[in-house]
């Protein structure tokens, strides 16, 4: 509280000092009441791995005090810079390694990598398992059978752009084959309809994912690495959140989930419950695989 008025006796000048105490007191039960602070979360609703931890970080920050909010948003580079200017606090699923990497370097300084979640993902070309071939080059001089397209997700993701810069010049793509870009669920509706007729379809995808075993999916072999290696999944936030957040980053930082534990929590929230039961799904998951996290918080 500001207060302009020149206060000249001593009376007067003790009255302040009290008022100034209790305002202070009053202040700090104030701050105390109203908790950590708010953290946004920024991810994108097709972007399953970002979704499930999206909602598993949304609950166990918010048993920690936190007000959580979820911002959905359209595409990687409106996130990125959402990120980089502080209007989200998180992304809770970053590929920063290889395939978002060009948004972190965009951002250098801007960012601030609070560690890799999973260690164990990669991006794939991946085919429904009754097709007859087995490895990348083996769809040279079959473009024809595959109506001369690869099916890959939103332009400007880390898949689409490794399909793009990499994949298609280490095999000779381009000479046969269009890179199909659309939203992942247009993608997943035409993988669905080919896979039901039987018919030939190639897609981009990434492990972990759910849509393997959902559509009986195999992935050809790449021994160029053109859709990358194998890289982390890590939480990005805007510079300087451990700071303003230490209690949150402690928690975030111990987060670490191997093929199968990550298997179950996409799993339960992207098939075992309905849209709109995201915390009903965490809260499954969290009941089922807390003995395994000195982290979790029930």
């Amino acid at each position: 509280m500001n207060r302009t008025t020149r206060i000249l006796s001593v009376t007067a000048l003790s009255a302040l000092a009290i008022g100034t105490a209790s305002a202070c007191t009053s202040a700090s039960a104030d701050a105390e009441a109203d908790g950590p602070g708010t953290i946004t979360i920024g991810f994108l609703p097709s972007w399953t791995d970002a979704v499930n931890n999206a909602y598993l970080l949304e609950d166990q920050l918010e048993k920690l005090g936190y007000d959580v909010e979820l911002e959905p948003l359209a595409s990687p580079a409106v996130l990125y810079t959402a990120l980089a200017e502080g209007e989200v606090d998180l992304y809770p699923s970053a590929w920063s390694d290889i395939s978002q990497a060009e948004y972190v370097k965009k951002y250098e300084g801007q960012l601030e990598d609070l560690g890799a979640y999973y260690d164990n993902a990669h991006g794939t070309l991946a085919v429904p398992d009754y097709v007859d071939i087995d490895h990348v080059e083996d769809l040279l001089g079959q473009a024809e059978r595959f109506g001369g397209k690869i099916y890959t997700i939103e332009p400007g993701s880390g898949t689409a752009t490794m399909a793009e810069d990499s994949l298609f010049p280490a095999y000779g793509l381009g000479d046969e084959y269009e890179l199909t870009a659309s939203s992942l669920a247009a993608m997943l509706t035409t993988l669905e309809r080919a896979v039901k007729d039987r018919e030939d379809i190639v897609v981009t995808l990434w492990r972990p994912f759910w849509a393997y075993e959902e559509y009986g999916l195999k992935d050809l072999e790449d021994p160029r690495e053109g859709m990358g290696a194998t890289e982390g999944l890590h939480f990005m936030a805007h510079a300087g959140f451990s700071d303003d957040y230490p209690e949150a980053t402690e928690l975030i930082q111990q987060i670490k989930l191997d093929d199968a534990q990550y298997g179950a929590l996409e799993n339960a929230v992207v098939n075992e419950f309905e849209d709109g039961d995201e915390a009903a799904a965490i809260d499954h998951w969290v009941s089922e695989h807390a003995d395994e996290f000195n982290w979790i918080i029930e």
